[in-house]
């Protein structure tokens, strides 16, 4: 691994060949490991909240390993775990998923594990950001995210591998823009008024009609 400056977050594949994941994040961001689904089934996953600035809300970041011999307990784990994140209002989710027979653009898949996988992704409202193949004319290593522009094709680069790996590098920037509070209040401008309209509406409703056999306190 290159040496990077930031905070390095880090999880273990606990014996298993290959498999770990790593995040580095910048040392001017606020970060926090998320505990998401830690206490059943393993799965080589790492979920990191990164504090958002004055006006941006936070953003979850995940990076995930499946090895292709995972198991259905394993996957459905992973499922729930994305789940829980995806309640964030903002999700970017990086993997090498090891689900070749996937068609991102026709949204099918050959294998039962992987019509699981399109499933939790469509229930999640995932997008797929990634188009071109990565490894060997597949699309293994996927970018998702829960929020449409959240990575912007335009900015997303595959470059060469790194090191012993036949895997292309991604790169993309996160589009980090600020919240938008949307008020429920709505404030009647009185001064756009029709006055004469209303003065004309009132005087076609008969009054001695509609008040008669009221006092003055029910005819106001």
């Amino acid at each position: 691994m290159a040496p990077m400056s930031g905070v390095l977050e880090w999880k273990d594949s606990q014996g298993s060949k290959g498999g770990n994941v790593a995040l580095n994040v910048s040392d001017q961001l606020e970060c926090m490991e998320l505990c998401l689904g830690m206490d059943e089934e393993p799965t080589e996953s790492l979920w990191v909240r990164i504090k958002g600035s004055a006006g941006t809300g936070d953003i979850i970041v995940g990076v995930c390993y499946r090895p292709p011999d995972q198991e259905d307990r394993a996957d459905e784990a992973f499922c729930r775990q994305i789940g829980a994140a995806s309640c964030s209002q903002a999700l970017v989710l990086m993997e090498n998923f090891s689900h070749p027979d996937i068609c991102w653009r026709g949204n099918t898949a050959g294998h039962k594990q992987s019509r699981k996988f399109l499933e939790c992704t469509d229930d999640n409202v995932l997008l797929q950001a990634i188009e071109e193949s990565m490894r060997r004319g597949t699309t293994l290593d996927l970018v998702l995210t829960n929020k449409e522009g959240l990575v912007g094709n335009m900015n997303l680069k595959l470059k060469g591998s790194l090191g012993c790996s036949d895997h292309k590098m991604v790169e993309f920037k996160i589009l980090w823009a600020a919240r938008r509070v949307q008020s429920k209040l709505t404030t009647l401008d009185f001064s756009r008024a029709d006055s004469g309209l209303f003065r004309d509406l009132l005087g076609r409703v008969p009054w001695e009609k509609a008040l008669e056999g009221r006092g003055a306190p029910d005819s106001w």
